[in-house]
């Protein structure tokens, strides 16, 4: 069974179309990177699969379920964690008050305080941090903590959007461990990234979307010339058409 479908889903900003009629899947334990360059709509899709987008067309399934237009506390609940581009975390609260305040809203009491320590095992750095407030996290830290906090609900995918934006290379390599500790964990994952190189050496398929468009399905050795291709071209930058993600 898939964990994660998109069935020729259409969607976009009042008349600015982003996606049209996009289908891919992501299957029960699997890894799926999503590529290509600015504008192409990757943004988008991790909106759509979060619940932040309504598609005008087309069909959103988690787990078999038909969930589009669903309220995004539907898609999380049906087992569907986003970790959207930005950093995510409430800036005024410490490390352990971000984390426990997620982990409270699907565990009782007893549960969020494992899932608490668990994570703490699992993410050192957050750990030694764990009074600090999140606000004064470097940027690479944030991401971590933002990962860190859908750990608790065991998804049964992660989309992740954009993790390793503007970070440094260290950082990167702490994100992509911890996406491979979450693989491990039995959780699918959909990788949306613009650096293909990383991305595709983490995933077993991938898709490369070019404006709105799907351009490819298939193995990730095969992705690399197709967005190689694409590079030179001219697209609409999501930024222009996209709201901002929260800090």
């Amino acid at each position: 069974m898939n964990a994660l479908e998109l069935v020729g889903v259409t969607a976009g900003y009042g008349p600015y179309r982003a996606l049209d009629e996009v289908s891919l899947s992501v299957p029960d334990g699997g890894i799926v990177a999503l590529v290509g360059p600015n504008g192409a709509g990757k943004s988008t899709v991790a909106r759509v699969c979060a619940g932040l987008v309504v598609p005008t067309e087309g069909r959103l399934l988690v787990g078999g379920d038909d969930l589009t237009g669903a309220a995004p506390w539907r898609i999380a609940r049906a087992g569907l964690a986003s970790v959207i581009e930005g950093r995510g975390v409430f800036a005024r609260l410490s490390v352990a008050e971000n984390l426990e305040l997620s982990f409270g809203r699907w565990l009782g009491p007893s549960a969020a305080a494992t899932a608490l320590e668990r994570t703490f095992d699992g993410f050192p750095m957050l750990a030694e941090r764990r009074t600090q407030p999140a606000g004064t996290l470097s940027g690479g830290q944030q991401r971590l903590l933002s990962l860190a906090k859908v750990l608790g609900d065991s998804p049964r995918v992660v989309v992740a959007d954009e993790l390793s934006l503007g970070l440094s290379p260290a950082a990167v390599e702490d994100i992509y461990l911890q996406l491979r500790v979450l693989h491990a964990a039995g959780t699918a994952l959909l990788v949306i990234e613009q650096q293909t190189d990383r991305v595709l050496g983490l995933a077993d398929r991938a898709v490369v979307l070019d404006r709105g468009v799907v351009a490819f399905t298939g193995p990730p050795d095969g992705a690399s010339p197709v967005v190689r291709r694409m590079l030179g071209a001219t697209a609409t930058p999501d930024s222009l058409a996209e709201p901002v993600s929260p800090a």
